[in-house]
C-alpha cells in the first residue's frame, strides 16, 4: 500500500515463497492502515532510498568511467553552490518585504492616529486584513502544500515518507509570497520554518523531471537517493538563511530533520551554508546605501547582545534553572493547546472547503490586529531614561525608524509606549528591543506580563491557520518576555549592577524553544550565533537541557506531533521498548503476500496492480524439480512503467535471455517517480486486449538482492535497519539451512588485498571453506 512500512514474506532465495498464494481478492488487500490517522496519510508514499540493482543499474554502472564520476561530483557541487544562492536570495526578498509592508504600514497607522485613533486602528485593520488575505488566497487556490512551516513534512521526506506536493515549484512560489503576507500581516507567526521549507523546494528543482529543469546532464539526480541529498541541503540552508546562522543551520539539518547522514554530505551542507552566509551579507550591504525602502537596521535576525552582561554568579544559576523549567511547562503545554486545535481544524473545520480556511485567517488578523492596537491605547506613557546616565539611548525613537521607545499615543515628547515597542514592530526587530541590553525597566512588569498571556493565546490559535507559518519567532517572543520577567526580578532581588535583563531574556527565548521543539545542540549554536555572545554558551546549554527534560515528561516534540497528527508515520531514532520482545514474524500481517511468477501475463499483473495499492512485489521462478526460487523484488512503478511501454510483451510465455537487453530501451532513470507528485497511475495505462493477453519477463527489471532478515530477527533490529538505511521493504524468510561463507571487516577491504597480494585472497577462501557447517546442515536443517 502507498505510503507503507511493509514486510513481506517469502522463503530463502532457493525455496518456495512462505504465506503466499495467488494473486487475492480486493478485499483482501484493500485492508485498513494502521499508521492512518488522517486523510492525508492516503496520498503518501514511501520513498524508494535502496538501490534497485537489476539489469538496468548494473550494466548503468558498468559504463560509467572516471570521467563520469568527475562529471558527478562537480554538478554535486554545482548543485549546493546554487541552492545557496537561490536561498539566500529568498530569504533576501521575503524580508525585504515585510519590512517595507510593515514600515508602510506603521508610517499609515501613526499619521492617521494624530487625528483620530479610530481611524488608525481602521487603517491598521485593513492593511493587515488585506495582506493576510493575500496570503491565504495563495495558498487555498494556488499551492495548499505551502500551509504552515513545512518542517514536519520534510522530516517526514528525509525519513522516507514523500507527501504530494510539498516540493514542487507551485509550493515554492506560494510560500515565498504566502510568508510575505502573513508575516508582514502581523500575526503571531514567524518566516523561519517557511524559510526552510523554501530552501528545500529550490533544492528539489535539481531532482525535479518536471517544468524546465528536465536537461540530460541532469539526469543522474533523478532517483530518490540524490533528492534526499538535496532537500537536506536545502534545509540547513533555509535555517543559515533564516537566522544568519550557517553551523547552526548545519548541525539543525543534522539534529533535527535528516534520519541518514554522510561525511560526503556534510562538506556540501557546510559548503551550502556558508554560500548563504555570503550572500545575505552581500545583499545587505547592497542595502545599507538606502537601496531597499525601510528594510534597515531591521530585518536579519541578528540581536548582539555581546555588550550586555559578561559574567554571572553562582546564585544566578537557581533563577536560570528555574526559567528552564517554566520554559518545559509551557512549552508543552503549548504543544498540546496546538495539537487540539490543529486536530479539530484538520478534522472539523478545514473540511468545510476553502471559504472557511479564507474567513478563519481574516478573522484571526482581525483578532490580532485589534489586541495589538487596543491593548497600547489602555497603557500609560513611560518617561524616556535619563540622557545624561544613559547617553547612548535615543528616547522616542525617531519617525521612520525601527527601534526601542516608540511614542505611539504619547502626547509628551519626553514619553514612550513600552507595550507598543513590542507590537508595533516586525518581529526580528521586537525581539531585538526584548533583548536589548543595557535598556534597566524599559519595560513594566505589567506590560510585559499582558504581552506574553496575549502573545502566547494569539500564538496557539494562529499556528494551522491555512497560510505559511513559523513557530521559531513567537517562541523566541514568547520566552523572552517572561525571562526578562525573570531578570527583572533578580535585578530587583540582588540588586546588582552587572545583571543584565537581556541575558534574561536570551535564556527565557531559548528554555521555551527547548521545552517546545525539544532540539538542543542546534539551538544552542544558533542562539550564540544570532546574538553573538559565546559567554552565554554554558547557560543555553543548562536551560536547553532542563527545558527539554521537563518538556519530555508531558509529550512529544512540535513537530513531532504535528507530523504524527497529518499521519505521516515517522520512525523515531530509538525503537520502542516493548519490539525488543517481539520478533520480525510477530511484525507481519495477516495478509497473503501478493507475488508474480518470472512470465506473467499482462491480464494479471493489471488486476494484481489494480485490486491492491502495494508497491513492492516477491517475484518468484519455478524450478524444473517442482520447487520455487525467489529471484527478487520488483516494485510498482517498474511494473507501470512497463506496462506503459509495452516494448517487452511478448507473445509466449518462454524465457528469455536478459542481459545486454534492457538499456536498449530503458535507462536507470526512466522508472523514477517525479519528485514529490504520485507520478504515474494504473488508471493512466490503456490496453488492448490483445496486449492483455501477452506476457512479460521480469527478471529483468527486479531487484536481485533486497534486503531480507531471518523470520526470529528481533523487531528493534529490523526497526534499525529500516531507518537507518531508508528502506521502504524488507523480506522475512526462515533461518537459512546452508551456508555460504562469513564476510569480516578485512573481508570488505578485498581490492585493496588484492593489490597488495594474492596470497590473503587464498587465505580468505581457504577460511570460507573452514566455516561450511555440514553438522547444521545434517542434523538442524531438512535438505530442499
Amino acid at each position: 500500500m502507498q505510503g507503507e512500512l511493509r514486510l513481506t514474506v517469502d522463503g530463502p532465495r532457493w525455496s518456495r515463497l512462505l504465506n503466499s498464494e495467488a494473486p487475492v481478492e480486493e478485499h483482501d488487500t484493500m485492508h485498513e492502515d494502521p499508521w492512518v490517522k488522517s486523510p492525508v496519510t492516503l496520498g503518501t508514499e514511501s520513498l524508494d532510498y535502496e538501490v534497485v540493482e537489476n539489469s538496468a543499474y548494473r550494466e548503468d554502472q558498468a559504463q560509467r568511467g572516471r570521467w563520469h564520476r568527475i562529471h558527478y561530483a562537480a554538478i554535486k557541487w554545482l548543485f549546493a553552490l546554487l541552492i545557496g544562492i537561490g536561498t539566500g536570495l529568498s530569504a533576501f526578498v521575503i524580508n525585504v518585504a515585510v519590512e517595507n509592508f510593515s514600515g508602510w504600514k506603521f508610517i499609515a497607522t501613526f499619521a492617521i492616529m494624530r487625528h483620530s485613533y479610530f481611524a488608525g486602528l481602521v487603517v491598521y485593520v485593513l492593511f493587515n486584513a488585506t495582506l493576510v488575505f493575500s496570503s491565504v488566497f495563495i495558498v487555498t487556490n494556488f499551492a495548499p502544500a505551502a500551509a504552515g512551516s513545512g518542517i514536519p513534512e520534510l522530516k517526514g521526506y528525509l525519513n522516507g515518507i514523500d507527501t504530494p506536493g510539498i516540493l514542487l515549484f507551485r509550493t515554492l512560489i506560494g510560500k515565498i509570497l504566502g510568508s510575505i503576507g502573513s508575516v508582514g500581516g502581523g500575526l503571531a507567526l514567524g518566516k523561519e520554518g517557511p524559510l526552510v521549507h523554501t530552501g528545500a523546494c529550490i533544492a528539489s528543482l535539481g531532482g525535479s523531471t518536471k517544468y524546465f529543469i528536465n536537461w540530460q546532464w541532469l539526469r543522474v539526480f533523478k532517483n530518490d537517493r540524490d533528492r534526499r541529498d538535496l532537500v537536506t541541503i536545502g534545509c540547513a540552508a533555509g535555517v543559515a538563511a533564516a537566522f544568519r546562522a550557517p553551523v547552526g543551520g548545519v548541525l539543525f539539518a543534522l539534529e533535527e530533520v535528516t534520519s541518514w547522514w554522510r561525511s560526503q554530505l556534510l562538506w556540501r551542507v557546510f559548503f551550502t551554508s556558508a554560500v548563504v552566509a555570503v550572500v545575505v551579507r552581500t545583499a545587505m550591504s547592497w542595502c545599507a546605501h538606502g537601496n531597499c525602502g525601510h528594510f534597515g537596521s531591521g530585518g536579519f535576525i541578528i540581536w548582539d547582545i555581546s555588550g550586555g552582561q559578561d559574567d554571572y554568579s553562582f546564585y544566578e544559576l537557581w533563577p536560570m534553572a528555574m526559567l528552564g523549567i517554566i520554559g518545559g511547562l509551557l512549552g508543552a503545554l503549548f504543544n498540546q493547546l496546538t495539537l487540539y486545535l490543529s486536530s479539530y481544524r484538520r478534522n472539523v473545520l478545514h473540511k468545510k472547503g476553502d471559504r472557511v480556511k479564507i474567513i478563519e485567517a481574516c478573522l484571526v488578523s482581525l483578532i490580532t490586529s485589534v489586541l495589538s492596537f487596543g491593548l497600547p491605547l489602555l497603557t500609560t506613557c513611560t518617561p524616556c531614561p535619563d540622557p545624561v546616565r544613559y547617553p547612548d539611548i535615543v528616547c522616542p525613537r525617531p519617525s521612520k525608524h525601527y527601534g526601542n521607545y516608540v511614542t505611539f499615543h504619547c502626547s509628551s515628547e519626553n514619553q514612550y509606549n513600552d507595550l507598543a515597542t513590542i507590537f508595533f514592530n516586525t518581529p526580528d526587530d521586537a525581539i531585538r528591543n526584548l533583548f536589548s541590553t543595557k535598556t534597566v525597566h524599559e519595560y513594566s512588569a505589567q506590560s510585559l506580563f499582558i504581552f506574553m498571556v496575549m502573545f502566547y493565546l494569539l500564538a496557539v490559535i494562529t499556528y494551522g491557520i491555512a497560510v505559511p507559518s513559523g513557530q521559531f519567532v513567537p517562541g523566541i517572543m514568547i520566552g523572552a518576555t517572561y525571562g526578562r520577567l525573570v531578570g527583572m526580578l533578580v535585578v530587583s532581588l540582588y540588586k546588582k549592577d552587572d545583571i543584565d535583563e537581556g541575558t534574561y531574556a536570551l535564556l527565557g527565548a531559548a528554555s521555551f524553544l527547548g521545552g517546545s521543539m525539544r532540539m538542543t545542540v542546534s539551538l544552542c549554536v544558533i542562539m550564540v550565533e544570532i546574538t553573538n555572545n559565546l559567554n552565554l554558551l554554558p547557560l543555553i546549554m543548562l536551560v536547553l537541557l532542563i527545558s527539554k527534560a521537563v518538556g519530555d515528561i508531558f509529550n512529544m516534540g512540535f513537530y513531532e506531533q504535528q507530523a504524527h497528527l497529518r499521519g505521516i508515520p515517522l520512525l523515531e531514532s530509538t525503537p520502542k521498548r516493548f519490539m525488543r520482545k517481539l520478533s520480525a514474524r510477530d511484525a507481519l500481517r495477516a495478509n497473503k503476500v501478493v507475488n508474480f511468477s518470472r512470465i506473467a501475463q499482462v491480464s494479471h499483473i493489471v488486476a494484481v496492480l489494480c485490486s491492491n495499492n502495494h508497491n513492492g512485489f516477491p517475484v518468484i521462478e519455478e524450478l524444473p524439480n517442482g520447487q520455487t526460487l525467489v529471484i527478487g523484488l520488483i516494485l510498482r512503478s517498474y511494473l507501470l512503467v512497463l506496462l506503459q511501454s509495452k516494448a517487452d510483451f511478448q507473445d509466449t510465455p518462454i524465457a528469455g535471455d536478459d542481459r545486454g537487453r534492457v538499456t536498449i530501451r530503458y535507462s536507470a532513470t526512466d522508472f523514477v517517480k517525479p519528485v514529490s507528485s504520485k507520478g504515474l497511475s494504473i488508471n493512466d495505462i490503456h490496453l488492448t486486449p490483445q496486449e492483455l493477453e501477452m506476457y512479460l519477463d521480469l527478471k529483468p527489471f527486479v531487484n536481485p538482492s533486497p534486503y531480507m532478515v531471518p523470520e526470529d530477527m528481533s523487531l528493534t533490529k529490523v526497526y534499525n535497519l529500516f531507518r537507518q538505511l531508508g528502506l521502504r521493504h524488507v523480506l522475512v524468510v526462515p533461518r537459512p539451512s546452508r551456508l555460504t561463507g562469513l564476510i569480516t571487516r578485512k573481508d570488505l577491504l578485498l581490492p585493496e588485498v588484492l593489490e597488495e597480494t594474492s596470497t590473503e585472497l587464498s587465505s580468505t577462501r581457504v577460511r570460507y571453506k573452514a566455516y561450511k557447517m555440514p553438522l547444521l546442515e545434517k542434523n538442524f536443517f531438512p535438505h530442499h
